[in-house]
């Protein structure tokens, strides 16, 4: 059989980056199909209005002249869901982007192009805590600890610096009686600065003749802007944020065995029946997202990495094996956000400065680990993102429209506008805002199915499920009291509680679980030579923790297990 690489990967995210740059490195060809545009690169000087080249095999291509200018920093120029360049959809910006079925207040933010959703993530890069791994996943926590070493060590990933936020954040901790935690591996309530995957601060700053918009040396200016896409460094393999784009990406192609192939989408799994192994990969169908061009590619060795609600979708548009788990036990740690309004006076009292600054430094630098019930952290983010997230999400409704229970610790809940969002936003520098993250349950009918009508140009569209268990709902409201109780005792006047809908997703996972769909070494147990790498695979929701770390450890594993299967 002819042969395109020996791997395939399908997308170039978290997990897809990190599975070409560990197989390269060992000698593997791979081809990395991803359906999102390349920014910062010399063959795509215009990414969303030309169509460039083919593909990309060099380190050389790689341009931070180019990304510098790509990357704007401007809101709705980044992130919006329908013109962003980060939204997902196809580069060029004169088609729509492409469609999902979610709730009617929620969406999903995710990105498409060569670094996936590392390319907004905030670089929070923590470990999954061991209670939800040992005894639960069909392999151990021990057993992932050297791969969250060998990750840690490649990005790296360092504990955040302190901003105002951060200072507010921990003061109020201290004041609630909580423990700072000093091990990554964590049992026990408590909070630590947040593992970044994040370049340490520029020593330079101290000189006020500082440029921060320069490039010319190495190291994060915690000048925020990091969900919109850092490009603070004076080369891509260099840029502060951690972006598998400029860390798992660069070390691919320097290995010299790795093509990256974006703007093509993957619409089919091409499988054959073989005497020996059975129904096994023979490669993919693929769909140009400029000129339309449809074609075949093959492999020894297929990986998906195409995300918690991609991957599912291609398994099923391919038509392989039924499996009563592919799509199934969707896991999105429900969140919510409970922020705090603070008086000039009070912050003077802890921080020796009349405003919080939220926007300033990484976008969220702290965090509080509560095993059993998931996280909180502070976060801030430039005043528009800030406002949709911190006021105009909730599925409550309109606040002014209900009335706040008086026995719980928040002021205010759901929706805020008119003069009082007005009045609010003048507080914003004034506002520490704290997000949550559930241990929500696996449960089978939480899904991503197929919908059995509506086809885009890729194949039948993916309709995503999601509704929280009571359990889940306890667990949120639990940690919505804690956060609460944390800004009441670091002085905040004013608490609002967000009460995000359940379909906001942002931490999409276990809808292709190890175990289930998978073997314990992520290749598939139907269609053999056909491997998962990304959140897709997780067995569960870590008990709360951001989920990239565990995918980017176990994707190392895998890689490690593919080539001792097929390339040894």
């Amino acid at each position: 059989m002819n042969h395109d690489a020996e791997v395939i990967v399908i997308g170039a995210g978290g997990g897809g980056a990190v599975v070409a740059k560990e197989l390269g490195e060992k000698g593997i060809k791979v081809l990395v199909l991803e359906a999102g545009a390349w920014y910062g690169n010399k063959k795509w000087p215009n990414p969303n209005t030309d169509r460039g080249a083919i593909s990309s095999s060099s380190y050389d291509d790689l341009s931070i002249e180019i990304l510098s200018q790509q990357f704007t920093d401007l809101e709705d120029d980044m992130n919006d869901f329908v013109t962003g360049k980060f939204r997902w959809g196809p580069a060029n910006r004169d088609l729509s982007p492409w469609a999902r079925v979610v709730g009617d207040r929620g969406y999903t933010w995710q990105n498409a192009g060569v670094g996936g959703s590392t390319l907004h993530y905030y670089g929070n890069s923590p470990r999954a805590y061991p209670s939800a791994v040992n005894d639960i996943w069909p392999i151990s926590y021990d057993e992932l600890v050297p791969y969250y070493e060998r990750v840690e060590a490649t990005l790296p990933v360092w504990p955040a610096p302190t901003t105002g936020k951060e200072d507010l954040f921990y003061y109020g901790l201290r004041k609630s009686g909580w423990q700072l935690l000093d091990s990554p591996n964590v049992t026990t309530p408590g909070y630590r600065p947040q593992p970044n995957a994040i370049l340490r601060p520029n020593q330079q700053m101290n000189d006020p003749n500082f440029n921060f918009e320069d490039n010319t040396s190495i190291g994060c200016t915690l000048r925020g802007h990091c969900v919109n896409g850092c490009h603070i460094g004076p080369t891509i393999d260099s840029i502060a944020k951690r972006s598998t784009f400029a860390s798992y990406i660069p070390r691919a192609l320097l290995s010299g065995n790795v093509e990256v192939r974006p703007n093509t989408f993957v619409t089919k799994i091409v499988t054959e029946e073989d005497p020996v192994e059975g129904l096994r990969i023979v490669g993919v169908n693929y769909r140009d997202t400029w000129t339309g061009e449809i074609g075949e590619l093959r492999a020894d060795v297929v990986v998906m990495s195409c995300g918690g609600i991609e991957s599912p979708r291609l398994w099923l548009n391919s038509q392989l094996p039924e499996n009563e788990w592919v799509g199934k036990g969707l896991i999105n740690h429900w969140f919510d956000c409970v922020s705090g309004i603070f008086e000039e006076k009070d912050l003077m009292n802890v921080l020796g400065q009349s405003d919080i600054k939220p926007y300033v430094g990484q976008n969220a630098a702290a965090r509080f680990d509560y095993p059993g019930l998931g996280v909180i952290e502070p976060f801030g983010m430039s005043p528009g993102l800030q406002a949709t997230t911190v006021y105009g999400t909730s599925y409550k409704g309109y606040h002014v429209f209900h009335k706040t229970d008086k026995n719980v610790p928040w002021d205010i809940e759901g929706l805020v506008v008119g003069e009082q969002l007005k009045d609010f936003m003048r507080q914003y520098n004034r506002t520490l805002s704290l997000l949550i993250f559930t241990d929500d349950d696996v449960n089978q009918n939480n899904s991503v199915t197929l919908d059995p009508v509506r086809k885009d140009e890729n194949g039948y569209i993916p309709v995503i499920h999601y509704v929280p268990s009571s359990q889940d709902k306890e667990r949120r409201d639990q940690l919505a009291t804690i956060a609460s109780e944390i800004l009441r005792n670091a002085g905040a006047k004013t608490i609002i509680r967000s009460d995000w809908p359940p379909e906001v997703f942002l931490h999409i996972q276990s809808t292709m679980r190890i175990g289930y769909v998978t073997d314990s070494n992520c290749e598939a147990k139907q269609v053999k030579r056909l491997y998962i790498a990304d959140n897709s695979v997780l067995f569960n929701g870590l008990g709360g923790p951001n989920p990239t770390m565990t995918n980017q450890a176990l994707a190392t594993r895998t890689a490690e297990k593919i080539v001792e299967k097929y390339f040894s």
